[in-house]
């Protein structure tokens, strides 16, 4: 019976042992990274003509949360009506390191951008489909995380930009003018028109606005919104818009015609003033003549100019400033006598409009 406790203790000895033995043995062995980077996931996507510009930033960290000191390849994704893809359908791309820096001395560097040709036979099969885009960073060794985001394109077509673009200033504004370098495919769900951009030449602070825009089958523009005494550049655009199936509306803008400049030197007088009349008044006092005419509609009207003259003898202006209202009392006229009138119209650059159809009226 003595040896029994002997025999107990023996076992939990061994267990201590066991235990203090544990301590210094380290965990179970972990898979070293694979050093992928991270996906990316700010990739866009911008359509002009046949060309999609991708621009994203490239990873700066891996999959693991370390910082990436050698990059590897970068492959450029494209689906057409695959969304989303699942692996990477066709790699119209492969980028080297040297030309996508992950990091350059501790720092993350630009976005990077590249650009895309779609080809236009499959602009032509699929017009209402969609291309998908996205990017793949590899390691050195060639594994990758996955694919960044995905972005999606239309892949109707575009016309080609217009030929001949021509400007001349008119009293009513900058009329454009050019000649359409193709014809639009049939198809109910494409509407193609032209856009056309007007920019300040010597004012980069003022941005690029919409001038306006036109059916495909028209090809001139009238723009009515300029400012005189302004040097403008105008650019046309051909624009597809698309009804998806998804009830979706989206454009495309197709390349740019050549830029053209007007200068909106202002030499159009305004029209001459119409509907004169003249009526005498001077019984029990001074006598006058008073003149009214239809105002003149012109938004850049300055005023009137008042001519007189007697029978055989030339107009004279009668007035010493422009008369801002279309009406003018004659005061200076003789018993007697009677006097022949007519008016004319004068913009803010004082150019002046030929003289209206003369009225008379004789002083009692």
């Amino acid at each position: 019976m003595s040896s029994c406790p002997h025999r107990l203790l023996a076992p939990l000895v061994l267990f201590g042992l066991f235990l203090l033995a544990a301590c210094g043995i380290p965990g179970a062995p972990q898979a070293p990274s694979l050093r992928v980077p991270e996906p990316v996931d700010d990739l866009t996507a911008t359509r002009k003509g046949d060309h999609v510009l991708l621009s994203w930033s490239p990873p700066t960290k891996t999959a693991d949360h370390e910082n990436i000191r050698q990059g590897g390849k970068t492959l450029v994704c494209r689906g057409i009506n695959d969304f989303p893809m699942v692996h990477c359908d066709q790699t119209v791309d492969t980028l080297s390191d040297a030309q996508v820096e992950h990091w350059t001395k501790g720092t993350m560097v630009a976005r990077h951008e590249y650009a895309d040709t779609l080809p236009v036979a499959v602009q032509k099969q699929f017009p209402l489909g969609q291309a998908t885009y996205a990017v793949s960073d590899l390691n050195p060794i060639g594994r990758t995380a996955g694919l960044s985001n995905q972005v999606l394109v239309p892949l109707a077509p575009t016309l080609p930009p217009p030929n001949d673009v021509k400007v001349d200033v008119t009293p009513e504004g900058a009329a454009l003018s050019w000649t359409a370098a193709g014809s639009p495919i049939e198809n109910p769900s494409l509407h193609f028109l032209y856009r056309v951009f007007r920019r300040h030449a010597n004012d980069d602070k003022k941005p690029e606005v919409i001038a306006g825009e036109t059916d495909a089958a028209n090809h001139s523009f009238l723009d009515r919104n300029i400012e005189w005494e302004q040097h403008y550049l105008y650019r046309v655009a051909p624009i597809t818009q698309v009804q998806l199936a998804s009830k979706e509306a989206v454009e495309v803008e197709g390349d740019d015609s050549p830029t053209v400049e007007a200068f909106t030197h202002d030499v159009f007088p305004p029209a001459a003033p119409t509907g004169l009349q003249a009526v005498f008044s001077g019984v029990g006092q001074k006598p006058f003549i008073d003149l009214t005419w239809a105002p003149n509609l012109e938004s850049d009207l300055a005023g009137y100019n008042v001519y007189r003259h007697e029978q055989g003898a030339a107009p004279a202006k009668i007035n010493a400033e422009l008369v801002k209202t279309p009406a003018f009392r004659d005061a200076n006229v003789e018993p007697g006598h009677e006097y022949f009138y007519s008016v004319s119209a004068v913009d803010l650059r004082g150019n002046e409009s030929g003289k209206s159809e003369e009225t008379s009226e004789k002083v009692q």
